[in-house]
């Protein structure tokens, strides 16, 4: 595993980071608790020191299975990465703007994206004790509110520094302009946006100024919610509530099928599977700090971590680009 510095901070990620998106079990068709400790338990065992979560996944549940599977083990050794800024209790009073409605346990609930300076303090104490610990590594808003002055937002993520409450404060899902404008008030430590081999967007404009501004890059969905895995062109099915019997539908799946195709005897050569090329490829790329990989058992995330085990030569680097090159935006 490498561990790398993230951003202008003094924390140190590891490179694949465990993303527990999934094992909240909302839009994911469920979850087993059992085999998500268990998931996050091997990622440690094999190097993940940072998982990144947030209140939305799974409602709560997503940071309290951190919390019952960091139990018996050093805080201090682990990085934990949550966020805030969507809500969905109706607590709020419905502020904010409309994101989505969704059912989840029977309930039909909406979501908002809320960012105002008590709605920070309020997720972080609800954070700090689904998580129960004292502290957050890395507190990022989840989404851009456009109720709220971005300068609020950022004002309150500095005063929760001086408080102790978090280490470091970074943003998500934010474009140039208005990375630029957070940070006139505050330096984000990072931006954690979408990044894989089929959406390279953020490289034209967004990597040269995080690089130059030295704010680190949070890659999420590098495996495109696992379509880059290449099992769902094996007939693995999804159970009818996962948010993915959508979300593939943006891709041409006949020329993702025939990228996969021709990375297959790279990864074979490897000795690694497409997985594990991808997730590796990913680490590689100009900005990009660590790379989140979700992982709901054991035999994921040993993967997943093993995935830093594989070199990738320039020549074959260059070979790869050359097969990404329809991909390009």
């Amino acid at each position: 595993m490498e561990y790398r510095t993230l951003g202008n901070t003094d924390l140190q990620l590891s490179a694949i980071t465990y993303g527990a998106f999934a094992i909240g079990g909302t839009m994911w068709g469920g979850n087993e608790k059992k085999d998500s400790i268990e998931a996050i338990h091997a990622s440690i065992d094999h190097g993940v020191t940072s998982l990144d979560t947030a209140p939305f996944y799974g409602f709560g549940l997503s940071e309290e299975l951190i919390a019952d599977a960091l139990k018996g083990i050093d805080r201090t050794k682990v990085q934990i990465l949550t966020k805030f800024g969507l809500v969905w209790d109706g607590s709020n009073g419905r502020n904010g703007a409309h994101f989505f409605d969704i059912e989840d346990n029977g309930q039909n609930l909406s979501v908002y994206k809320y960012s105002s300076k008590a709605n920070i303090i309020k997720e972080v104490e609800e954070s700090l004790k689904r998580l129960n610990t004292d502290y957050i590594d890395l507190l990022q808003q989840h989404w851009p509110d456009i109720t709220t002055p971005i300068d609020e937002t950022m004002e309150a993520m500095e005063t929760l520094i001086r408080q102790g409450k978090i280490r470091a404060a970074g943003v998500s899902n934010h474009g140039l302009p208005l990375l630029k404008d957070a940070s006139k008030t505050f330096v984000p430590a990072s931006n954690q946006v979408a990044y894989s081999m089929l959406n390279r967007a953020i490289e034209t404009e967004l990597v040269p100024y995080t690089v130059e501004n030295n704010i680190g890059i949070i890659a999420y969905s590098p495996m495109e919610r696992g379509l880059l895995s290449g099992k769902y062109f094996r007939n693995e099915t999804l159970k009818s509530d996962d948010h993915r019997n959508g979300y593939f539908g943006q891709f041409d799946l006949e020329k993702v099928k025939g990228l996969l195709e021709k990375l297959s005897p790279i990864a074979e050569e490897k000795n690694a599977t497409l997985a594990q090329l991808v997730l590796r490829w990913t680490t590689l790329q100009k900005g990009i700090t660590v790379v989140l990989a979700g992982a709901r058992n054991t035999e994921q995330a040993i993967s997943n971590a093993q995935a830093m085990n594989i070199a990738l030569s320039p020549d074959e680097l260059r070979t790869i680009d050359g097969y990404l090159i329809d991909f390009v935006q």
